[in-house]
């Protein structure tokens, strides 16, 4: 379902809300925080439409606060310039999410500070937004609660260290097996979203 909005732009370095590293990806955009769903959009790709015709794909990586307004996305200044002169400053633009082919799978990373007794699992390099996250737990798969910096928290421990299944918003669900917890290590799987 296609959005319209504005789209401004600022000085990204990739990094921000949704607690990923900078890196050396231009194409990245700050969601609206009705549209950032408290980091449900962390690492979701959209295409973006200008009224010109011009038209790129983003990645979200941080949350624009009010002012920003519903359907509008502040771009990196890269992806600004890409789509209109940086001195138009604001630009009516249409988006919609979009399912890109990647050349990686998706990684895992446990946050600073994790353990066996405490842990915070963050999902990195997904092709669809993730909806939902679940650690096995004696046998059982047990959902984890979704912080709004980006990682799913197991304040009791519960599951980490122990296999992960990921379900994006479309349903598919993938399961990850058992990674050691490493906080701060990006930890490479064999599993990514189909394409929708």
């Amino acid at each position: 379902m296609p959005h319209t909005g504005v789209a401004t732009f600022y000085d990204s370095d990739g990094g921000g809300a949704c607690s990923y590293d900078p890196g050396p990806d231009p194409l990245t955009a700050a969601m609206n925080s009705t549209d950032f769903e408290g980091s449900q959009a962390c690492g979701a790709y959209v295409l973006v439409q200008a009224a010109g015709g011009a038209s790129l794909t983003v990645r979200i990586t941080n949350l624009c606060p009010a002012p920003c307004r519903v359907g509008q996305l502040d771009l990196s200044a890269a992806a600004f310039a890409r789509l209109a002169p940086p001195v138009a400053g604001e630009i009516p633009i249409t988006w919609t999410l979009v399912s890109p082919a990647l050349s990686k799978n998706i990684s895992i990373r446990y946050k600073t500070g994790s353990t066996q007794w405490w842990c915070g699992i963050q999902v990195i390099d997904h092709r669809n937004p993730v909806a939902r996250m679940e650690v096995q737990v004696g046998g059982q798969w047990q959902p984890l609660h979704r912080a709004d910096y980006n990682y799913f928290l197991s304040e009791s421990g519960a599951g980490c260290g122990k296999p992960i299944a990921l379900t994006d918003i479309y349903g598919q669900r993938l399961v990850v097996a058992a990674l050691p917890v490493k906080p701060d290590v990006l930890q490479a799987t064999n599993v990514q979203f189909a394409g929708h």
